[in-house]
């Protein structure tokens, strides 16, 4: 998993500059950033320290409430990511690094029983 951080844009603004890159190596965050002020800012973002979230995605099907997340969880890596990155002022942004299947508008000259038969 890959997460790019930016600011925020302005108004009328539509080019995003990516100030920093961390990717989830299975233990920790690996940060690759533009300058020392961003490295700083990446250090404060994913300190190993636990991290409390309200939100439901983390939570265990029939629960409710804050969940507790410990540091050296790919779960932990992006919650940090989504809430911390708000309190040193930048945009954390999840990015797919693989893509499978998906729709390819360049195939819809096969029927739908063509395309399934590709399948089987």
């Amino acid at each position: 998993m890959r997460i790019d951080f930016h600011r925020s844009l302005s108004d009328g603004e539509t080019e995003v500059e990516i100030l920093a890159s961390a990717v989830w190596d299975g233990r920790r965050a690996v940060v690759e950033a533009s300058s020392d002020e961003i490295r700083e800012a990446m250090a404060k973002v994913f300190r190993p320290t636990p991290l409390v979230v309200d939100d439901p995605a983390y939570r265990q099907q029939g629960t409710e409430g804050p969940v507790g997340l410990q540091p050296g969880t790919v779960e932990w890596f992006r919650a940090a990511a989504q809430v911390r990155a708000e309190e040193v002022g930048l945009v954390a942004r999840v990015v797919s690094e693989r893509r499978e299947g998906g729709w390819d508008p360049a195939a819809q000259y096969r029927t739908f029983a063509e395309s399934m038969r590709r399948y089987t």
